[in-house]
């Protein structure tokens, strides 16, 4: 895999690009403070700002590697202002990257995180060089699965009590994508 690291991508809509610690208001006041936003995360819902600065302050100094991948998304109408994030956990030995996601309650259903994720999964396949894409779901939050598909990722299959999140021990409901299939849509 030939890692770029956290480098701008841009959309029609949305510009992706790392975060500052100036980003923790908008961070807290957009989707890290709400509970129906986190409630299928495994991270619990921030307090207060002081979390989210300190969430930021832990991934900030990660952008000098070449192999970490954290953006801040944020809509080209609203200014620069961070409306949620997305990152994908590299696994070299498989030439694989595995998504993770966060967008504020106001811009679901928008078509938003579709683009976020499609954008992010050309930059995968067409810079990085990896091989497969998967992430997965909560299956009580269907609409995240729903994004993966519209992004063409398959369901692989359902893991039984396989991870714990802000509702305590769930399922993972898989989705994949590989770089053939990828290439033939």
């Amino acid at each position: 895999m030939n890692h770029k690291g956290t480098i701008q991508i841009e959309t029609e809509r949305l510009i992706l690009r790392r975060f500052t610690i100036d980003d923790a208001p908008a961070m807290f006041k957009n989707w890290a403070s709400d509970s129906e936003v986190t409630k299928f995360m495994t991270w619990p819902t921030h307090k207060d700002v002081g979390v989210s600065r300190w969430v930021l302050d832990s991934w900030i100094p990660s952008y000098e590697k070449a192999d970490y991948y954290v953006w801040a998304i944020t809509l080209k109408e609203n200014g620069d202002e961070p409306i949620g994030n997305i990152h994908g956990l590299p696994k070299d030995e498989i030439e694989a990257v595995e998504f993770g996601y966060a967008l504020g309650r106001k811009w679901w259903h928008k078509g938003i995180m579709t683009e976020v994720l499609h954008a992010v999964i050309d930059f995968f396949f067409e810079q990085v060089g990896v091989n497969s894409i998967r992430a997965y779901h909560d299956p009580n939050n269907p609409h995240s699965g729903m994004v993966m598909k519209k992004c063409g990722m398959k369901y692989e299959g359902t893991l039984r009590s396989a991870d714990r999140n802000n509702q305590g021990i769930v399922d993972q409901c898989w989705y994949s994508i590989l770089r053939n299939e990828w290439e033939k849509a």
